[in-house]
């Protein structure tokens, strides 16, 4: 609902969840402590999501698609945007060490051969999540295995005839 409308009141929250708006306010003291709580649990599903895909140790080719699935179902599940919350120190280092992990994945990729050397510095970086939201929203209907075999593929060559 806050992905939907971000200026959702208070008392819509509880109705959509099918509780009193007071029940609402017994687990959270204000719409701000609601947000921040959605934020974290959003940031710890991203988080979760990069450990899963082992983006160290599996081979690359597998920890890219292990990894574009859990971020398409981190996506769905959590459809809110972490910028909100980057005014908060501990959430900017956190989202900024889950940056930071993708990016040396990243450039592990562009080593072993899965990616093109001497693209733009951080076009990687930038494209993968790019494609990762755009499959979330607009392909719905795709199983998450199925939308990352689409990023993944569209990732890596492009949309160009072979």
């Amino acid at each position: 609902m806050l992905a939907a409308d971000p200026g959702a009141s208070m008392a819509a929250i509880a109705a959509e969840a099918g509780v009193d708006r007071s029940t609402v306010y017994r687990r959270f003291d204000s719409r701000e402590a609601l947000l921040a709580a959605i934020h974290r649990a959003r940031l710890t599903a991203i988080e979760e999501a990069i450990e899963d895909a082992r983006l160290r140790e599996a081979p690359v080719a597998v920890a890219l698609h292990r990894y574009v699935e859990n971020i398409i179902t981190v996506n769905r599940t959590w459809p809110v945007d972490l910028t909100r919350m980057l005014a908060d120190d501990t959430v900017h280092a956190r989202r900024d060490a889950a940056v930071r992990e993708v990016d040396a994945f990243l450039e592990r990729a562009t080593d072993e051969g899965l990616l093109r050397p001497g693209l733009p510095e951080g076009w990687a970086g930038a494209l993968l999540p790019q494609l990762m939201h755009l499959v979330s929203r607009q392909s719905a209907e795709l199983s998450p295995g199925r939308a990352a075999d689409v990023v993944v593929d569209t990732f890596l060559h492009g949309t160009g005839a072979p």
